[in-house]
């Protein structure tokens, strides 16, 4: 598998291009590259560019690009999700998968049974996150965070698309059965704390627009249900 690094920065251009500082040190002291080891590098944007070591130093490592080009792998639907995120390791776990399946967009939200709202450091490491999963599954464009938000605020707020709330409730519309069609437009799918939606928070989300699905007769902890609702929405 080609080795892969983040380079915000990379251009179209061909010519030699310095790894940033955290990517050169993954290089040179985890990946232990040599001169002359042929790399990938990307900006997070779509483009994707072919690359050879030429220089390394004790914090430093220069590659020579060629062109680069705009590689698209992202899904044809563009799958926007709002979660309230749990405890940092298992969230850490579910942006993994949430980035490597497609997802467009995470919007941070606190409900009112959010054990633990996310700090600004908290947000910061699931960033680094993205980027560690984006080099190791291919993906050509960083999965976005919007700012932390409350649900209440969330569902209020003005989205172009179909909007959905997960919820475990028989009546809901099966998200399988609902994505038949491969012409999807923006989604927009929210999905509650360990505890639930509380009855104010659904029947707000109701009242705005969002129409209410559930993943099946299975009821799955909500990373799982997340990460199910993903890899439906993306297909």
């Amino acid at each position: 598998m080609t080795k892969r690094y983040f380079v915000p920065d990379l251009e179209e251009t061909a010519g030699s291009v310095a790894l940033p500082p955290t990517e050169a040190q993954h290089a040179i002291r985890v990946m232990r590259v040599k001169i002359g080891d042929d790399v990938e590098l990307f900006n997070g944007l779509g483009l994707q560019a072919a690359a050879r070591i030429i220089e390394i130093g004790r914090n430093r490592c220069v590659c020579d690009t060629d062109h680069a080009t705009f590689v698209d792998r992202e899904p044809k639907s563009l799958v926007n999700m709002a979660i309230a995120l749990p405890k940092p390791e298992r969230a850490k776990e579910l942006v993994e998968r949430l980035t490597e399946l497609g997802i467009k967009h995470v919007t941070p939200l606190v409900a009112k049974r959010t054990q633990r709202p996310p700090s600004e450091s908290n947000m910061d490491k699931l960033r680094k996150v993205v980027i560690e999963a984006c080099k190791q599954s291919g993906r050509n464009h960083l999965m976005e965070f919007g700012p932390v938000s409350t649900a209440k605020d969330y569902f209020q707020s003005d989205r172009v698309g179909e909007k959905f709330i997960a919820h475990p409730d028989p009546d809901a519309l099966s998200i399988r059965s609902h994505f038949s069609s491969d012409d999807h437009p923006a989604i927009h799918v929210a999905i509650g704390p360990e505890g639930g939606w509380s009855e104010s928070e659904y029947q707000g989300a109701i009242t705005h627009g969002f129409l209410s699905i559930n993943v099946g007769i299975i009821l799955y902890l909500f990373e799982t249900a997340a990460v199910a609702l993903a890899s439906i929405l993306v297909s």
